[in-house]
């Protein structure tokens, strides 16, 4: 992967060090953490714990996202 040309936009130590972490995470375990959070939102809204279901389903759409940025992140690389 060539470096950034542009060292005003470098990621630093952190940043760097993270992404090689969650890089060694399959995809698939991104995919499989928001449909079991929809899936125990559902539980939970059919035994009536409606507040909780709420909340555990708002967790679907962050895990994706989380998911897309690793795959990102492995198909382009960091800086």
């Amino acid at each position: 992967m060539p470096k950034n040309l542009n060292p005003q936009h470098d990621e630093g130590p952190v940043a760097e060090a993270i992404e090689q972490q969650t890089a060694k995470l399959p995809s698939d375990l991104f995919l499989w953490g928001g449909i079991g959070s929809l899936a125990t939102a559902a539980a939970c809204f059919a035994t009536g714990k409606r507040h909780e279901a709420l909340l555990i389903g708002q967790w679907a759409a962050p895990i994706l996202i989380l998911g897309l940025y690793n795959k990102l992140v492995k198909l382009e690389g960091s800086d």
